[in-house]
């Protein structure tokens, strides 16, 4: 029988962020799942971990139209025995976080989205843009009031799920002015995950068929057309 998995976080203040993280996400998704990473901080990608510790990163879909975009939440670990690659269900996780003592006993896994076996990769990231979240934020709350308003404005016996999710593929396919290789849905689910604010520095890379927007607190990733080369872009944990 395996050993249930407890994570050590490195402070009270990773745990809450990592609360808010999920708390977001299930307001967006009430039966989300997320896939959890735990590596020693050397191995994490550039993450900053605590040294002898290691680095949690928390990926999360959020459903844009027919398309998504998968929200990232890194956390600091104080310790870390084995490393871990897991999918289970974001509700049971929010439940085990204990923010005062900063541990999170991982729930069972779950039968994984599809979602959750195509991860961007944690090396070979090429900076694109640092477009200036002023520029980018009026932007976005413009297609905001745009999708309510013309949501609003279909008849409710024809405002389907499948009408709206073409509204949104409309809306949140177009690129951003400041970055024309960002998605418009990126941008969106970095504002409803609560990483993008009017003053924060922002970040583009890309990696492969990958484009990622980074902030301080989290980033988002959306998979383009592939490009040559690039594969899957599987993230196993080895």
């Amino acid at each position: 029988m395996n050993t249930p998995v407890r994570l050590i976080l490195a402070d009270a203040g990773e745990a809450a962020d990592l609360v808010a993280f999920l708390e977001r996400l299930l307001r967006f998704d009430r039966a989300a799942a997320v896939r959890l990473q735990a590596v020693p901080s050397a191995g994490a990608g550039g993450g900053a971990g605590v040294p002898g510790g290691g680095v949690l990163a928390v990926f999360g879909r959020l459903p844009l139209g027919s398309s998504g975009a998968l929200a990232i939440r890194t956390a600091r670990l104080a310790e870390l025995g084995e490393p871990t690659d897991v999918t289970v269900s974001a509700g049971q996780l929010l439940e085990s976080v204990d923010e005062q003592a900063g541990t999170v006993p991982v729930p069972a896994a779950v039968t994984g989205p599809a979602w959750a076996g195509l991860l961007p990769p944690r090396t070979g990231w090429q900076l694109l843009a640092e477009p200036p979240a002023l520029r980018v934020f009026p932007e976005l709350m413009a297609a905001v009031s745009e999708f309510k308003t013309r949501s609003e404005a279909v008849p409710e016996h024809h405002r389907t799920r499948a009408v709206l999710d073409g509204l949104a593929d409309e809306i949140w396919s177009r690129p951003l002015t400041a970055a024309p290789e960002v998605p418009l849905r990126a941008v969106h689910a970095a504002y409803v995950m609560g990483f993008l604010r009017p003053a924060v520095p922002l970040a583009v890379h890309r990696a492969g068929a990958w484009l990622r927007l980074s902030a301080p607190a989290g980033s988002v990733a959306v998979r383009t057309a592939a490009a040559p080369g690039s594969g899957l872009g599987l993230s196993p944990l080895h």
